[in-house]
């Protein structure tokens, strides 16, 4: 053998050894991101736990779409491939699940998969309600500590952690009637029903209600006032236009209900005197002009998108109609017609 051909075998070999060594290393590389992808912990804010709903009926991909707008996961993709890694499509049952900060994606898997759903309690929530009212209602029905409740409902660091900016959590928990799990925390259930109602803000309800003139905070506070003048939800375009027109030409709203809550404790709440009227309260609005501070309960979610769509009309002034609805006035004196009318149905059906 050639000195020649000697150093051509040698070279040969030591190249085929580099490309084994080449491919090795690629190899270890990238399933050393794969291990770090798919091992490595998820961690979201704010909570050591989330509760998450899988409802039944949902398929795999709308579970790992809220999972995703809920921040729990930030790759939708790499759930999907820890889901074909165990076949969780047709396995994952329904119910609610408590899911601890930093679980990686196979583990959020094996979670659905083995954990079991916990114990649910099902709450009604009635439109329109004040919030101790609400926080009676969760010490009934969960159990719950009604004066944490409204200690929260007033805790600058709890609604800051909401990503509100507020001072009071009522007209923020959407009432409608939900499952809870048995075992959830004041905190738990409250960041429940704000979440609820945030859901009814998206995007493009946020750009239109700022062409309107106005903030989240305020579209609530009319919502509850509208919420609370009518049990009729095909009214509520109508007076939620009445009260926007009122603020526009910069009348006061001289809404009852606003008078009322200042009475909510109040075993004669409901029957408003002449005195009444002279509460001095930024919340009375017949003695002070625009907007109260804040909502003055809990409204649905019929009463806040009627608040973010108002009907359009030239309309200032109602009353009831002794029938459970109102009659509508443009003007002053068609108003005081419509107000003598209902006092005399009223005389006539005591």
């Amino acid at each position: 053998m050639t000195i020649k051909k000697f150093i051509d075998i040698t070279n040969d070999y030591l190249q085929k050894k580099s490309i084994i060594y080449i491919s090795t290393g690629f190899g270890g590389f990238i399933l050393g991101i794969l291990l770090f992808i798919f091992f490595s912990p998820n961690y979201y804010a704010n909570n050591n736990q989330v509760l998450f709903e899988i409802k039944k009926g949902e398929n795999l991909n709308q579970i790992i779409q809220r999972l995703h707008q809920d921040e729990i996961i930030p790759s939708k993709f790499n759930m999907r491939i820890a889901s074909v890694f165990y076949d969780a499509s047709h396995q994952i049952k329904a119910g609610k699940y408590r899911i601890p900060n930093g679980l990686n994606y196979f583990e959020l898997v094996k979670l659905f998969l083995k954990g079991t759903p916990e114990e649910s309690v099902r709450v009604t929530i009635p439109e329109g309600i004040w919030q101790f009212r609400l926080a009676q209602i969760f010490r009934k029905e969960m159990d719950l500590d009604s004066a944490r409740f409204i200690e929260l409902s007033k805790n600058k660091s709890f609604i800051k952690s909401l990503g509100l900016n507020c001072s009071n959590l009522e007209g923020y928990m959407r009432p409608e009637t939900f499952d809870f799990v048995k075992t959830s925390s004041v905190e738990e259930v409250m960041r429940k029903l704000v979440s609820e109602t945030n859901k009814l803000f998206t995007d493009s309800v946020l750009v239109q209600i700022k062409k309107m003139g106005y903030s989240k905070h305020e579209i609530l506070t009319i919502a509850s006032i509208v919420e609370a003048e009518s049990n009729i939800v095909d009214e509520f375009g109508t007076i939620a236009g009445v009260y926007y027109n009122r603020l526009k030409r910069g009348m006061k709203l001289q809404a009852d209900p606003t008078v009322q809550y200042l009475k909510r404790k109040s075993k004669r709440r409901n029957r408003i005197l002449y005195k009444d009227l002279e509460i001095d309260s930024p919340y009375n609005t017949y003695k002070y002009p625009g907007m109260p501070p804040g909502p003055i309960n809990n409204p649905s979610k019929e009463a806040i998108l009627a608040s973010i769509n108002p009907e359009k009309h030239n309309l200032y002034y109602f009353v009831a109609d002794g029938k459970g609805g109102h009659i509508f006035a443009k003007n002053y004196s068609q108003h005081l017609k419509n107000v003598n009318n209902y006092r005399v149905w009223r005389r006539a059906n005591r």
